[in-house]
């Protein structure tokens, strides 16, 4: 029964990720909160397993598109690097651990009510076309590098603590601090989150153990849910170009209001 569950879990998040270019992770955590209940440390570092397969086949069509931005990367990559472990290390610590692990699912619930309101925009554009958006240019070369690395951190810092791929903070951040349009930052965002996610998973992974998990817990639900996840994938990247993406985006954003309203409600478990 469990792997039937995980499975269409795993689909889901793949259509939703295929269809939007999101992470499923968004779809993934609150999805496992509803079904078993609170677990949050264990369903992050299922998810930033998941995570890395999920983004890998995405950037695949990023390469062919060639939407890539390297002096950026230079900067952004290592800074999320170095985010994501510090992301890690602050979800570990005593602050959430134990019974306070809710926390954690609390702080997921804000960052989706984030991700609803910058959905609701985006949605709020597409449908007044005739909103003038002015195409500014990136700024000089060190102001640059210095946001590059400052998107990175945050997109770590994000990345690591809520178990989350981050392409909702790195991408939206890379618009406004570094005025590239969005085929770049998502590209640059893609390439980011597989280059973090494998290194977020091993940490993670490697200290359940202080919250009384066992690895082969968290191994098992990434094993599940994968499957679903790549089909998903699949068959959401195709839908992207057949059905009206504001009716798309429009279940979206309800899907993180109720994933929200759950997880900011959420009994500790």
């Amino acid at each position: 029964m469990d792997f039937v569950v995980l499975f269409i879990i795993g689909l889901c998040m793949g259509l939703l990720g295929g269809m939007l270019g999101i992470g499923g992770s968004i779809i993934m955590i609150p999805a496992l909160t509803v079904v078993y209940g609170e677990n949050q440390h264990l369903y992050q570092a299922a998810a930033m397993i998941c995570n890395f397969f999920v983004s890998a086949s995405a950037l695949i069509a990023h390469r062919k598109a060639e939407a890539f931005v390297p002096k950026v990367l230079v900067w952004l990559v290592p800074a999320a690097m170095l985010g994501i472990m510090g992301g890690v290390m602050l979800s570990n610590s005593s602050i959430f651990s134990g019974h306070n692990s809710y926390m954690l699912a609390r702080i997921f619930g804000l960052f989706l009510v984030y991700v609803a309101v910058y959905n609701s925009y985006r949605l709020y554009l597409s449908v007044h076309p005739k909103i003038e958006v002015v195409r500014k240019p990136m700024p000089p070369k060190k102001i640059a590098s210095f946001f590059s690395a400052l998107c990175g951190a945050v997109t770590g810092l994000a990345a690591g603590l809520l178990g989350i791929g981050a392409g909702t903070v790195a991408t939206p951040l890379q618009q406004v601090t570094l005025k590239l349009p969005i085929r770049n930052a998502m590209s640059n965002s893609a390439v980011t989150i597989v280059c973090i996610a494998w290194l977020g998973a091993i940490y993670k992974n490697t200290t359940l153990g202080q919250h009384g998990i066992e690895i082969s817990q968290s191994l098992k639900i990434a094993a599940f849910v994968i499957p679903g996840a790549i089909l998903g994938g699949f068959l959401g990247g195709h839908l992207m170009h057949a059905l009206p993406k504001n009716v798309v985006r429009t279940a979206f954003i309800l899907v993180c209001i109720l994933a929200a309203v759950k997880l900011l409600t959420v009994a500790p478990g």
